[in-house]
C-alpha cells in the first residue's frame, strides 16, 4: 500500500511538470499543443533537438526554469522507481521466482491450507521440526510475510483443485485444513481426498457437528481449537500438578524433550525382537511410552518388555531430537522423516 501511494505521488509530479511546460511553451512561443509538448519533452530529457520556434527572452528564461525544475523532479522519479524495484517489487519477485522453482521439486511434504491464527501456529511447529511444507493462503499480505520468513507459500483458494495441484498434492504426505469456515474445510478435505487417496488429512472443526462431516469427507482426524482450549483451561484449574509435570517433561531446562513416533521398517536390526532384547532405553536414552501394532488402531501403553517389534509397528517415544534420530536409524525409518 505504501509503495502504491509513493508511485502515485511520483506519477502526479511528472504529469504536473509536463503540463506546466506544455502550457508555458504554447503561450510563450504561440505554437500548437504537439509542438509545445515536444519542446517540453526535449527540455526535460535534456536531449537538445532544435527548437520549434524562435526563442525570445521570456521563452529562454522559462526554459531555464523548466530545466532546473526537471533536474530535481526527474531525478526523484528515477531514484524512486529504482529503489521501489530494488527494495520491494524486484526483491519480492526474485523471492517468489526462487520459491516457485523449489516448489516444483517438493515431495513427501505437507500442505497447510490457511495461515490464520490456528494455521500459523501449525506453521511454527512445522518450521521448528524442519520438515518440508507449503502454505496456501488467500491474503496477499500474509503471503508476503511468509515468503519474507523463507516459508514456501502460494496465494489462492485452497478449495480449488488447481491450487492443490500447484502445491503438488499428488506427492504430498499430509494436509492440514485450518480455514476459518467449516464449509470451506469440508470442501478442501473432500477435494484433497479425491486427488490423493493416501494423503493423511487433519482438519480444523469449528462448529459442534463439523467433526462428523469432515470425517465423511475424508479427514483422518479433526481438531477443535475451542474444545482443546477449554479442556486445557479446565485441566490447569483441576489438575495443575499434572499439567505442570507434562510441561516440565517436554521443556526440561535447556533440553527440549519431544514425543515422537518411530516406525519399524524392513531390514531393521531390531525387527522381530522383543523390547527386552533391543534395550532401547540403554542404547538411545529414549523412553518407550507406547506401541501401535501394524494394521491395528489399538495402542498399547507402557508396553511389556516381552513385546515383539514387527514390521510396520510404531513406537511412541520420549526424548531429544538426537536420540530420536538414532532410533530411526536403528528402526530403518530413514527417508520417511525430514
Amino acid at each position: 500500500m505504501e509503495s502504491y501511494r509513493k508511485f502515485n505521488f511520483v506519477v502526479t509530479i511528472l504529469i504536473a511538470l509536463i503540463l506546466t511546460g506544455t502550457i508555458g511553451y504554447k503561450i510563450l512561443l504561440n505554437v500548437n499543443v504537439v509542438d509545445a509538448l515536444y519542446m517540453t519533452i526535449i527540455t526535460i530529457s535534456t536531449v537538445g533537438y532544435a527548437e520549434v520556434a524562435t526563442m525570445d527572452v521570456k521563452a529562454k528564461l522559462f526554459t531555464i526554469f523548466i530545466i532546473f525544475l526537471s533536474l530535481g523532479t526527474v531525478g526523484y522519479v528515477f531514484t524512486s522507481i529504482v529503489s521501489s524495484f530494488l527494495e520491494g517489487d524486484l526483491k519480492d519477485a526474485w523471492r517468489r521466482r526462487r520459491m516457485e522453482s523449489h516448489v516444483t521439486k517438493l515431495k513427501d511434504h505437507y500442505i497447510i491450507c490457511g495461515a490464520g491464527e490456528t494455521g500459523y501456529n501449525a506453521i511454527k511447529q512445522f518450521k521448528k521440526s524442519n520438515v518440508p511444507f507449503i502454505v496456501i493462503e488467500k491474503e496477499e499480505e500474509i503471503i508476503n510475510r511468509l515468503i519474507g520468513e523463507k516459508i514456501y507459500a502460494i496465494q489462492g483458494d485452497a478449495t480449488e483443485e488447481n491450487m492443490l495441484n500447484k502445491a503438488r498434492i499428488q506427492y504430498a504426505k499430509g494436509l492440514i485444513s485450518s480455514l476459518p469456515k467449516d464449509a470451506d474445510n469440508v470442501y478442501t478435505v473432500l477435494t484433497a481426498r479425491q486427488m490423493n487417496k493416501n494423503l493423511y488429512i487433519v482438519s480444523r472443526a469449528i462448529n459442534k457437528n463439523a467433526d462428523e462431516r469432515l470425517k465423511k469427507a475424508g479427514a483422518n482426524n479433526t481438531i477443535s481449537p475451542n474444545e482443546i482450549g477449554g479442556h486445557r483451561m479446565a485441566a490447569l484449574m483441576l489438575r495443575p500438578t499434572v499439567i505442570a509435570f507434562l510441561d516440565m517433561i517436554t521443556h526440561a531446562g535447556d533440553v527440549t524433550l519431544d514425543l515422537e513416533d518411530v516406525v519399524i521398517c524392513e531390514k531393521s536390526i531390531i525387527l522381530n525382537k522383543s523390547l527386552q532384547e533391543v534395550k532401547i532405553p540403554e542404547k538411545t536414552g529414549l523412553i518407550v511410552l507406547a506401541i501401535k501394532k501394524n494394521n491395528s488402531e489399538k495402542i498399547s501403553f507402557n508396553p511389556s518388555s516381552d513385546e515383539i517389534l514387527e514390521m510396520g509397528d510404531t513406537m511412541v517415544v520420549l526424548g531429544t531430537e538426537e536420540q530420536v534420530i538414532h532410533l530411526r536409524k536403528i528402526g530403518n525409518d530413514i527417508g520417511e522423516r525430514y
